[in-house]
This record gives structure tokens, sequence and C-alpha cells, in this order.
């Protein structure tokens, strides 16, 4: 559940090139039981055999991880951003579906199109390094045996701070409404339905996923209350406006937070996971059922799978493999990262997101679009 970034980074391309390509022959890729010809696609894909479209956050693709794919396979990734898992669906079912081969859809989605029959049930025998999942990724309930769907990323939502402003800084969503008068337009909420309102729930001490008409009102009724405050409703456009001062606060997942934190080690910016609890997410990839280039969706999911891969982008990109043989070989510091990859208390506060019935995802969505818009 990653935002948009730049595809940027001070390395060179070149550099990437020769130091990626060294590092990944030097892991001993074809050790790992994963050789150039299983990356390949092998056989003619539908569409253009030399070009894969996917649909994603931006934090998980950057023109280095592109390159290097192109440089190991031929195939050139052209990659498409959403903000939002509404955004994509919306997108896919308005016919852009039909253009990707790859798509990163949070886990409740992944049931979602599961159960409106839009993604292909995966073939475990072209895949490389399944085997590397760590097991509480394997056989998840929103697709049993992961017979749709790879885990790529996971995490918490939480808010992101300036401790130099707030101080002491917030422990529960509850300090969002108890100090509005302090932050107001100083803060930014996700632009997400089920997080936001989720979290509202559980500040009143309500599930996530609750489907009960009086308490998603009441949720929607709290969060009226705090529209004052509210600067806007973003998954990406806090970041400048944060590091400048503009915001004090932003409701943000774990792997942005972590990644601005470090990127910029000179500013007092902390994330703290809600006390009351939040949501523990996950991303995946997926292969559609209208994929032009099955083929090289495959090659793509593998070269993913690889712990080479998986420890470049973590380190990079900062977001929390669930390749138990990339983690085991991340620096310690990264692998320390409570904030990156939180520890079992944090967890057990924690939900997932889970589908609810039509009838309560209408009622969300009239909220969100009355909360939104007004």
């Amino acid at each position: 559940m990653l935002s948009i970034i730049p595809f940027s980074t001070p390395l060179t391309r070149r550099r990437f090139l020769w130091a990626s390509s060294a590092a990944l022959m030097g892991f001993g890729l074809s050790g790992c039981g994963w050789t150039l010809a299983e990356v390949r696609p092998a056989t003619q894909p539908r569409g253009n055999k030399d070009e894969l479209h996917i649909y994603t956050w931006s934090s998980y693709v950057d023109d280095l991880l592109l390159d290097n794919f192109e440089t190991l396979t031929g195939i050139r990734v052209i990659p498409d951003i959403f903000n939002s898992n509404e955004t994509m669906l919306a997108s896919f079912q308005a016919g852009k579906g039909a253009i990707y081969s790859v798509i990163y859809p949070s886990d409740y989605k992944v049931a979602e199109m599961i159960e409106k029959g839009f993604l292909s049930e995966l073939d475990h025998s072209r895949l490389i390094g399944l085997d590397n999942i760590l097991p509480k990724f394997q056989d998840p309930v929103y697709d049993p045996g992961n017979r749709h769907s790879i885990p790529i990323s996971w995490g918490t939502t939480g808010l992101l701070y300036d401790a130099n402003i707030l101080n002491p800084g917030p422990e529960d969503w509850s300090y969002l409404w108890d100090n509005q008068d302090k932050l107001a337009r100083r803060i930014t909420l996700l632009d997400d339905v089920r997080e936001v309102m989720g979290a509202t729930l559980k500040s009143l001490g309500h599930s996530y996923n609750t489907t009960s008409p009086d308490r998603i009102k009441q949720a929607y009724e709290k969060l009226v209350e705090l529209k004052p405050a509210i600067t806007t409703f973003t998954t990406d456009a806090w970041r400048e406006r944060l590091l400048a001062g503009d915001l004090y606060l932003a409701m943000v997942y774990s792997a942005d937070a972590v990644r601005l934190i470090k990127e910029n080690p000179s500013l007092n910016l902390k994330y703290t996971v809600p006390k009351s609890g939040t949501s523990l997410w996950s991303d995946t990839m997926v292969i559609p059922k209208t994929s032009p280039n099955p083929d090289a969706a495959y090659a793509w999911i593998n070269f993913m799978l690889q712990p080479a891969i998986a420890v470049d982008v973590t380190e990079r990109l900062y977001f929390a493999t669930p390749n138990q043989a990339a983690y085991d070989q991340l620096p310690a510091p990264l692998r320390d990262d409570k904030s990156l990859f939180p520890p079992n208390e944090i967890i057990e506060i924690c939900e997932r997101i889970i589908p609810v019935p039509p009838e309560a995802t209408e009622l969300y969505d009239q909220y969100w679009t009355k909360l939104t818009s007004s």
C-alpha cells in the first residue's frame, strides 16, 4: 500500500547496472535454483513479447529495478501507478485491465477480484522461490493456497509526525480529536475509505471491518467533527509538505514512513502505531485473466521472488519483504527496525482489512463521498 515517488536515485544507471549485475551473479542466482532461462518467457505471448505492463503502487518500482529486469530478460517494463485499491479496481473494471499483465492489489482486494473472476489461477510449477515466503504469508485467508496471488510487501498503517513540533507525539488515533485545535489544517489522512473509516472505528472501540450501519454512521460523524482540521485526503502528496513543516502529522503506510525517516536523518520524524490498533496489510502480485503477456508476468514474479532482488529493493525502497531468505540477509539496522518489521506485540493489536458484504460496502462509499466532497 505504498504511494507516489519519483523514479529516481542518486546512483547512475550505469553504476547500478554494473553493480546489480555483479551482485546478482555473485549472489549465485543459478545456485538458488534460478537461471536466466527461467526468467525469460518460454512461449510466445499474446501481446508484445518484449513489453510488460504492470499496475502498481509507485514505491514498489523505480528506474533501477526496471532497468535491471530488462538487462536480464530483454523485456521492457512499463509501469502505471495507482494510489488506492479503489482507484485500481475502478480503472480495471473500466477496461484498462486488458493492458496489464501484473497488478499489485492489497490483500482484501485480492479476495474481491477473485470473487469477481478477474484473476488467473497461478501455475505454481512455473514459480521459483515460493518456499522462501514466510509461513504467515502462505495460505492466507484472502487467497487460500496462494492460488491467485504472491505477497510482495507488508506493513502497518499509522501516524508519521514532526517530533520537534508535536512533543509528546500521538500514541493513539484519539490524539487527532483531542488536539484538533493545535492540528488545524496541519494533518492529512489517507485517500482510502477502508483505512480512514477503519482507523476511526478503532478509535471508537470497533472493528476495522464492522458491518453495523450504526457503527459506520458513528465513524462518519466522528470524522465530520475532525474535518476542519484535515488539510486533505491523500496517499502521496504529504511528503514535501511534512518535510517543509507545513504539515505536523500524516496518516501513512509504514514503508512510506520508514523511507522518509531514513532519507531525512537530520529531521526529527517519528512513526507510531496507534495503541488501540490499526490495519496490518500485505500487497501482492497477481496476473489478471486478461493479461496480454502472461509469460512475461511469470518472469517478473520469479524475478521479484529471488532473495537477491528482495534484499536490494528492501534496502533501497524500504518496503518490508515477506521473503524469509531475503530477511535473513538484510543488514541488522533494517532487520531490527520495528517500524518496518513490527514485532508480535504490535501485530497482535492489528487487524487485516477484509471484504464486507455489498450493502456495507455501499454504505462505506456513501459516507466517504459525503465526507470528501463536502
